[in-house]
């Protein structure tokens, strides 16, 4: 399977299979969550609800199985001294807008889908999802930019 993962991308870039997948999947459940913001603007509030439980799962999947392991051996043991240095300042960027992003995203889903306890329960869902939407784009945004930089311009 490792091989396989190893295997040249698809995308005709420098990269090679797993992050030309792993972006793949990311912007999948961006689009995932843009298309069920829409539908709860269109009051579609039970499949909202599965659409985004679903874009938050492949998300929270990619980042758990290939972000953090990837930033712990890539990125990490070069903080602080070459954080100015190449890639370094935007996939920590990266790495620190998309872990806010991740952790109250899945806490959104968590309450959208009543599995926390209720003293952790809050009423005003518009606030959270719409923070946790644009952490969640912004991560998106800064992932695509770290890519380019590491896969199309090679820094």
């Amino acid at each position: 399977m490792n091989n396989f993962l190893n295997n040249p991308g698809f995308l005709g870039t420098q990269a090679n299979f797993l992050p030309d997948l792993t972006l793949v999947l990311i912007l999948l459940s961006s689009a995932l969550f843009t298309i069920g913001w829409r539908l709860a603007v269109h009051r579609q509030f039970k499949i909202h609800r599965w659409l985004q439980t679903v874009a938050a799962t492949i998300n929270a999947i990619v980042v758990l199985l290939v972000m953090i392991n990837s930033f712990i051996i890539h990125i990490l043991p070069g903080i602080p001294s070459k954080l100015l240095m190449g890639s370094y300042g935007v996939t920590t960027l990266h790495a620190v807008v998309g872990l806010f992003g991740l952790l109250l995203g899945i806490f959104v889903v968590l309450r959208g889908n009543e599995l926390v306890p209720k003293r952790l329960r809050f009423n005003n869902y518009k606030l959270f999802m719409r923070t946790s939407y644009a952490l969640y784009m912004a991560a998106t945004f800064i992932g695509v930019v770290v890519y380019i930089m590491a896969y199309i311009i090679g820094i």
